[in-house]
């Protein structure tokens, strides 16, 4: 039997490998999550079939417990809410890790390499866990979305940072004061909070990606002390991607990981004394299907807005009606619209909206100049022109879509709100820009009522 152990666990992390390569591409993304998922099944059955595993009751109580609570998250949680899991996903993970990596200090009390594993386990365990609690309490707007700052913040993270250091050392070097462990566990909690608090809404996009690489890499920590291979080339391969997809966040929105941690980013405007002062154009339903009716090329562009209006099948009801009309629509994706990366990829596919209609930014921005309308849906900052014209713009540099340069532009939007940037889009004030005040589904409906009564008339 034990020579099943090296071939499963072989088994399994080729199916890691193949998974992440698979979801790096919407037409092979499902693929990509079952290659996953019988990864996974093949390293939980080797890991039980071993030898050391003499009991199986606690295990099986654990699987019950689990499957009751992960169940229901899987079928009843809305795809809006898929950012909110995902943190609380890795909070779970990270104190599993950081649990198991507590037993195994008090079972054994290990010296040397071990205990330097253990530590560096415990330490990412811990302060992930409550960093993602709090990601998950910001995404639920049950936690102020706006960053926490105050005077000597920076400071007061890194001095609490580095005692959790030195308490781990301390540990290492003479594992049974073991009335040093709660220390250690307490200032790695704390620092978890501390590191989101000052984290504004707009960088929880990085902050999970960046999440999901500390949850990874304490994983792997937890295989060296465990001497699991498994485990270690698992950990290594969940925090290198999510280290690599929080880079590519950052490159998104032209920020660096020092701005997203220590930057405040995201303070929301309390007031638009500018935005009340300056004229809209507003349009209603009717007057948006004779616009989109008329037109040859549509980009629609989708954003939050529409992803908590739930509004993806209503567009793809929209995005037919207007293909079979022979006007040519695709949707742009902008990498950090919505909560995630490739939230709106996620919910679009939902919708059963073809892959090739799905358009990333850099191939979508050249064609702009010859889109007759652009279609915003709920999307604010990555369609702000202030990133690109605008030098002390706190969006400054950011690449966004180029809508602005479409030759009519539609923004259906529930309020002049600004978006989790906080700033004003002066995209809304353009000559050739409207309006469309109102709920992102209903307003879609309506416009579909409106298409199909123009085509009736015709």
């Amino acid at each position: 039997m034990e020579s099943i152990f090296p071939a499963l666990y072989i088994l399994a992390a080729a199916s890691f490998i193949l998974a992440i390569k698979w979801m790096s591409s919407p037409s092979t993304a499902r693929r990509g999550v079952i290659i996953g998922e019988i990864g996974m099944l093949l390293a939980v059955v080797g890991t039980l079939l071993r030898a050391e595993v003499v009991s199986y009751q606690w295990i099986f109580i654990a699987f019950l417990i689990g499957s009751a609570i992960g169940v229901p998250i899987a079928y009843y949680m809305p795809m809006t809410a898929v950012p909110q899991r995902t943190a609380f996903s890795h909070a779970c993970g990270a104190l599993a890790a950081a649990l198991i990596g507590a037993a195994e200090y008090y079972r054994q009390m290990p010296h040397g390499v071990v205990m330097i594993a253990l530590i560096v386990e415990m330490l990412l365990g811990f302060l992930t866990f409550t960093a993602s609690m709090m990601a998950f309490g910001k995404l639920q707007e049950v936690l102020p979305q706006r960053p926490i700052t105050y005077r000597g913040q920076n400071f007061v993270n890194l001095g609490i940072f580095i005692l959790a250091v030195i308490v781990g050392i301390a540990l290492i070097l003479s594992p049974e004061r073991t009335w040093l462990f709660p220390i250690f566990a307490v200032l790695s909690l704390v620092f978890g909070v501390l590191l989101i608090i000052p984290i504004g809404g707009a960088d929880m996009p990085t902050v999970i990606a960046l999440l999901n690489s500390y949850a990874g890499l304490s994983a792997s920590a937890m295989g060296f002390a465990f001497d699991n291979k498994l485990l270690i080339v698992a950990g290594a391969l969940d925090g290198s991607s999510g280290f690599i997809l929080a880079v590519i966040m950052c490159k998104a929105m032209n920020r660096s990981f020092s701005n997203v941690l220590f930057g405040a980013f995201g303070t929301i405007q309390t007031t638009t004394k500018q935005a009340v002062a300056r004229p809209v154009r507003s349009a209603s339903a009717e007057e948006a299907a004779e616009i989109l009716h008329s037109a040859r090329k549509v980009v629609i562009v989708p954003g939050y807005g529409m992803a908590v209006a739930q509004a993806q099948h209503k567009l793809r009801e929209l995005s037919d009606i207007l293909t079979k009309r022979g006007i040519e629509v695709t949707f742009a994706i902008h990498p950090v619209a919505g909560r995630m990366p490739g939230h709106m990829n996620v919910l679009l596919a939902e919708a059963d909206v073809p892959y090739d209609r799905l358009i990333e930014m850099e191939d979508i921005n050249p064609e702009f100049p010859r889109t007759d309308v652009a279609l915003v849906i709920g999307a604010n900052d990555v369609v702000n022109p202030a990133a690109r014209f605008e030098k002390n713009s706190p969006i400054a540099g950011m690449p966004i879509l180029n809508v602005f340069e479409a030759q009519t532009i539609m923004v259906i939007k529930r309020s002049m709100n600004p978006g989790f940037a906080g700033i004003d889009n002066d995209l809304y004030y353009l000559d050739k820009t409207l309006m469309l005040f109102g709920d992102a589904k209903s307003f879609v409906s309506g416009i579909v009522k409106e298409l199909n009564a123009v085509a009736a008339g015709s």
